[in-house]
């Protein structure tokens, strides 16, 4: 892994050649032994030994119980027990929008069995194992980075997002994680090229800290996140739930998708959707999350189908492919669904070099059936879906059999016609959809 191929094929900017030395030397001894700064796994709390407060009003209100059997809540609910919190910090820090993300999954339950970030013992066996310590499945490591030298376990900071108190944090070690063994495990690469890889080498910091969590308050954003608990509480406790999970906007082939894997045999009969799309930082050039909540909410009022439930997730994409989908999995458990739609190449990214793919079109899937059990989430594979003129959308499958005449349009060719007012068929994009993105263009 320390042979870390990004030499011949970068040829950007000394930013991108001294973060990729960085990880090229992530591997040395870290920043100071875990036997002086780790508290043991087993009374850290950072994921749910003993310590995880247990919510039960929702867990009532949803057929599936929380990752762990326990749903996290680690917010803080009276202004004395806020400001008694934030007394004892003794520094303030400014969150990143990734790292926002992450603190607010951990706080509210949606990463559950967390308490918070992880501590080096714990981030080694979720990269090598993809499991915590104790053995349950965990996609990816969450972890806190920063280039600070100053900050050192022991201390309890304050988190903040601009003027806004977010959270408390007690760190417990600081370690310097082996960056090219972490992409090669969860990203399958660990080449620069891969957008998670990029991420890792040119956004996260030199160290990692590990440290339980107070939360204060929710961020202020475009969109409100419901919580788990709240989506809980809004989902029947007799029905399956099946997760839709996307990052981009919802088109007439998604819906079509989501709404027929309803009568998939996998689901029992009466079964939901939510439809849970991510809406913080993901790749350079996706549609920024407040534009993408605004399609999702106008084509929410458009389609006013009672199946269908619409929540929205503050998570940060890595476009990990298969390691991605389990991630997403044992999110969507935490809300309370029990079903999730696996699609082609979820979670997938093209070489930023090449334009090949990383993953293959059923990795996402293979892994989802192999951990399905040990989860608690059966996967429901995506139905491939096209657009024929004789009876609209039908499985390629059926389309073959019968000589159906397909009409096809690349997101390459609609985003064309978006920027030059053409008009969009219907049978690919909703008219609501289509607006919001031409007045946000």
């Amino acid at each position: 892994h320390n042979c870390f191929a990004f030499g011949k094929r970068l040829t950007t900017t000394m930013k991108y050649t001294a973060a990729a030395l960085s990880l090229l030397f992530a591997s040395a001894t870290a920043f100071a032994p875990a036997s002086q700064v780790s508290r043991s796994v087993a009374t850290s709390g950072v994921w749910g030994v003993q310590s995880a407060p247990v919510v039960t009003t929702a867990l009532s209100m949803a057929k599936q119980v929380p990752h762990g059997g326990n749903l996290v809540d680690l917010m803080l609910k009276t202004d004395e027990d806020k400001e008694a919190a934030i007394a004892k910090c003794t520094q303030t820090l400014q969150l990143t929008p990734r790292q926002l993300c992450d603190v607010e999954l951990i706080t509210n339950g949606g990463f559950s069995p967390l308490e918070g970030f992880m501590d080096e013992a714990t981030y080694k066996h979720v990269v090598e194992n993809m499991e915590l310590p104790n053995g349950l499945v965990f996609g990816l490591p969450v972890v806190f980075d920063t280039d600070d030298e100053d900050l050192q376990p022991g201390m309890t900071v304050l988190l903040k997002d601009g003027d806004r108190d977010i959270a408390v944090m007690e760190f417990t070690d600081k370690y310097t994680p082996d960056k090219p063994l972490e992409c090669l495990k969860c990203y399958g690469t660990s080449q620069i090229e891969h957008p998670g890889s990029l991420m890792v080498a040119t956004e996260r910091g030199k160290y990692y800290m590990g440290g339980k969590l107070t939360g204060l308050n929710k961020p202020i954003r475009d969109f409100e996140c419901a919580t788990p608990q709240e989506v809980r509480a809004g989902l029947p406790d007799d029905k399956d739930v099946v997760a839709f999970q996307c990052r981009n906007p919802v088109h007439r082939a998604h819906y079509e998708l989501f709404t027929r894997a309803l009568d998939a045999e996998e689901v029992g009969e009466g079964g939901i959707v939510l439809v849970h799309p991510t809406c913080g930082p993901t790749q350079a050039d996706d549609i920024p999350g407040a534009v993408r909540y605004k399609t999702y909410e106008v084509l929410k009022e458009e389609t006013k189908d009672p199946r269908v439930n619409w929540a929205y997730l503050p998570y940060s994409m890595h476009m990990a492919g298969p390691r991605e989908a389990i991630q997403h999995m044992m999110i969507r458990k935490n809300f309370g669904c029990t079903h999730f739609i696996i699609g082609r190449d979820m979670a997938g990214s093209k070489s930023s070099v090449t334009g090949d793919d990383f993953y293959g079109a059923y990795e996402a899937q293979d892994i989802a059936r192999a951990n399905a059990e040990k989860l608690g989430v059966t996967p429901v594979p995506s139905l491939n879906l096209v657009y024929t003129e004789e009876e609209g959308y039908v499985t390629a499958d059926v389309a073959e059999e019968k000589g159906l005449s397909l009409k096809k349009l690349s997101g390459t060719k609609f985003r064309q016609m978006l920027r030059a007012g053409d008009d969009i068929p219907e049978w690919f994009a909703f008219k609501s959809v289509v607006q919001v993105l031409r007045e946000n263009n």
